[in-house]
């Protein structure tokens, strides 16, 4: 007999291991973000809704106290209609839940961290050849609020998630982003950025920018520079490192500046609004191997002119294309010689250093 409170149990229960062991990949304030998107989740919350400091604490300490009892677990098996399948099984777990309206996602994240969700599925469709699961509540999740990814050449799509995930961008948008950001949601209809305005029609600019999410996984998933293969070796022989972080970083550009991917979507469909808030959102490493975009943003603000803004993706796709052409060679070459460290120190001196990121940075 199916069981579904059994099922968001089990699940959990391996989000929850999986938070105990990984939480101390985050930075304090990292930390902080995702048990807040995960408080908001537990407890039914809009995005927009703060709790008093003192009852969230008393939640996080509750948190924490569960994580110490979890820590030396190990996954659990999931059991459904009396069938044991494997946690990373998502395609045997898959071909029973989707019969009953579920998606289940398993896999591997930043810092190779395992994440588990499961949710109700609300839709699915075909685009560019590729299966795309829409699903709306999310029944077990774990600290990662991620809006979209794909999953055994699929994509997923996140609602509840993209919705905590936008409004969390808007929220801690930097000052030198605001500019852009009031650009995309006047072009969304909020003349005015004030809080009301922001909340009655998060969900609908939260649907429409959905689509961007998906665009980026098909820019991955159609990505030919930087074969899969390599670029998940690169992860799992230095996660928590810088160089994982360029490795993603350049992975994310491609996707986002080839033929089929985010911003050539964008400009194709004359996505104005969704163009401000992915320049407003752009930071870290994307933003410093982007730097064009931003020059080509401020004239488009006045002319409207997409001319520029493709020049300016021609030249990003230029710049992943060659970081992507040339970590792959430091580290074939490297597995060559049977020698890691001199592909760590070749990849930090000529790639991020004239970045300025320095080990232990």
């Amino acid at each position: 007999m199916f069981n579904l409170d059994a099922i968001v149990s089990q699940v959990q229960r391996n989000c929850n291991i999986s938070d105990s062991r990984h939480a101390g990949l985050y930075s304090v304030c990292g930390l902080a973000l995702r048990l807040r998107d995960l408080y908001k989740w537990e407890k039914g919350l809009d995005p927009w809704i703060e709790r008093e400091s003192s009852e969230i604490l008393e939640w996080i300490a509750s948190k924490e106290e569960q994580w110490g009892e979890l820590l030396d677990l190990e996954f659990s098996e999931i059991t459904i209609d009396g069938s044991t399948y494997d946690p990373f099984d998502s395609n045997g777990i898959n071909g029973v839940l989707t019969l009953h309206g579920l998606f289940y996602g398993a896999g591997y994240v930043h810092s190779l961290k395992p994440s588990f969700f499961l949710g109700v599925l609300e839709d699915q469709r075909q685009v560019d050849g590729y299966t795309v699961y829409t699903l709306g509540r999310e029944l077990a999740r774990d600290l990662l609020t991620m809006p979209a990814l794909s999953q055994e050449n699929c994509i997923v799509v996140r609602q509840e998630s993209a919705k905590l995930f936008l409004w969390d961008l808007i929220l801690f948008t930097k000052k030198s982003g605001q500019q852009a950001l009031q650009f995309g949601l006047e072009n969304y209809g909020l003349k005015r950025r004030d809080s009301e305005a922001l909340h009655s029609n998060l969900a609908r600019i939260s649907a429409a920018e959905v689509e961007i999410y998906l665009y980026h996984e098909l820019g991955e998933l159609r990505d030919t520079v930087f074969k899969p293969n390599i670029w998940r070796e690169i992860i799992a022989t230095f996660p928590h490192t810088p160089i994982e972080l360029l490795a993603r970083s350049v992975k994310d550009l491609l996707a986002d500046t080839n033929k089929y991917g985010t911003l050539r979507h964008i400009v194709e469909k004359g996505k104005a609004a969704s163009l401000g808030l992915y320049v407003a959102f752009l930071d870290g490493l994307r933003k410093e191997l982007f730097p064009e975009l931003f020059e080509a943003f401020k004239e488009f603000t006045n002319t409207h002119n997409w001319q520029v803004i493709e020049k300016a993706i021609a030249t990003g796709y230029k710049t992943a294309k060659g970081y992507a052409e040339l970590l792959s060679k430091i580290y074939h070459k490297g597995k060559v010689k049977n020698d890691m460290p001199w592909v760590e120190k070749e990849i930090e001196k000529r790639l991020l250093a004239p970045l300025g990121i320095l080990k232990g940075e």
